[in-house]
């Protein structure tokens, strides 16, 4: 007989998951328009008090190379105030649970982020990257992987000594834009080097959407076998074939239970154009049409995972609102489908039926809730050959 139980076919799979969301940080650095400040942290706040306890929320980095964030002293400054910290205090959020993070790829990034933290407005969390492919990475940090590595050693540190979480990030686990495919033993190897040298936990990321399900199943699989604290990985999936719920799933099976993603699915290589003005980002973008390569939205994720019947603490329908107000900030129709579609209620839309039902019953003389015809067996009688072999 077939089990029934998915938790018995998938016994790694977890009944409670945490959902980071990187929607200031990820999302808009890959927007052509400034994203106002006030925008900025009004999503960051509101995604807090709708349930989010880990956010991206700023890129530490040069503003000269990527404008979008040359506000982030600003934004991570609203986090920190004590008006912000009462708001939660109110909505039953406990604030000192939050992990406030910053993208800082580079070393003199870093350095930023701690004389914030010296100044009380620093993030908890701090962002380093290595890519597999030596291309994607060079064209991500401007560095080598034997430099990188050196970098991050002494960064790790640094961070740890003022008292913020390093995430190293492992990117082209299933591919590369660049130089195409990937072994997944590199990037199991590149999360042990992280681990090795001090990192806290580990974003595993498919930045351009390489993924297979398949592919990432045996993938977590192999990491959690080496590595099988689950609070040490993170997945961070982007669509751009619409196949990332499937790997979300996938991840699931193998054991993952933290994940992140963006409102409406925004995200994607750092803008090289923004507002009227070319800006280096990181080059030419890697797509033919840069609007549908980020990441899995959030919208859909925290749905899929709700109805699952998986622990996530968000408030669903907040975070709706929230997705349809973020496609009036960015001013165009966004990628969740979740936003109009909503969730799949119990009680259904009783205002779409078809009027006259009731009517119909009691001329017919049938009694409510009927769903075959009373002279029939009260469970149907299979034929011998049914279906394609009775009609042969």
């Amino acid at each position: 007989m077939t089990e029934y139980d998915y938790w018995k076919i998938f016994p790694r799979m977890p009944k409670k998951v945490t959902i980071g969301d990187i929607t200031v940080r990820d999302g808009f650095q890959h927007e052509e328009k400034f994203i106002s400040t006030n925008a900025k942290i009004f999503y960051a706040q509101e995604m807090i008090l709708a349930g989010a306890k880990e956010i991206e929320v700023t890129n530490l980095g040069n503003p000269e190379g990527i404008p979008q964030f040359k506000d982030a002293e600003q934004v991570l400054t609203a986090l920190r105030s004590d008006a912000f910290k009462k708001r939660c205090e109110r909505a039953g959020v406990k604030y000192d649970e939050l992990v406030i993070t910053a993208v800082t790829i580079r070393e003199p990034a870093v350095d930023v982020a701690i004389e914030l933290r010296k100044r009380g407005v620093g993030p908890d969390r701090v962002l380093m990257m290595v890519s597999t492919d030596p291309e994607h990475h060079f064209a991500n940090s401007g560095t080598t992987l034997t430099q990188y590595w050196k970098e991050a050693e002494r960064c790790i540190k640094k961070a740890r000594d003022f008292g913020m979480k390093m995430c190293g990030t492992v990117s082209t686990i299933w591919g590369s834009p660049i130089t195409g495919a990937t072994r997944l033993e590199d990037a199991v190897e590149f999360t042990k080097r992280f681990l090795s040298i001090g990192a806290h936990d580990i974003e595993h990321a498919d930045h351009d959407g390489s993924a297979s399900a398949a592919q990432v199943y045996r993938y977590f699989s192999m990491v959690l076998d080496a590595m099988p604290y689950t609070e040490t990985h993170l997945c961070h999936l982007h669509e751009t074939k619409r196949v990332a719920s499937a790997s979300i799933l996938a991840a699931l099976h193998a054991g993952i239970t933290r994940f992140e993603g963006t409102l409406g699915g925004l995200g994607g290589q750092p803008a090289n154009f923004l507002d009227d003005c070319p800006v280096r980002g990181t080059g030419d973008y890697y797509y033919k049409d840069p609007r549908y390569v980020g990441l899995i939205t959030l919208e859909d994720l925290i749905v899929m995972i709700d109805e699952l019947g998986i622990e996530h603490g968000y408030n669903v329908d907040r975070v709706l609102w929230l997705g349809a107000k973020m496609e009036k900030t960015i001013g165009r129709r966004l990628r969740s489908e979740a936003v109009l579609n909503g969730r799949t209620l119990k009680e259904g839309h009783p205002e779409y039926a078809r009027p006259g039902l009731s009517k119909l019953i009691k001329k017919l003389g049938e009694k409510p809730g009927t769903l075959s015809p009373p002279d029939w067996s009260p469970q149907a009688i299979l034929p011998e050959k049914y279906g394609p072999l009775g009609w042969k």
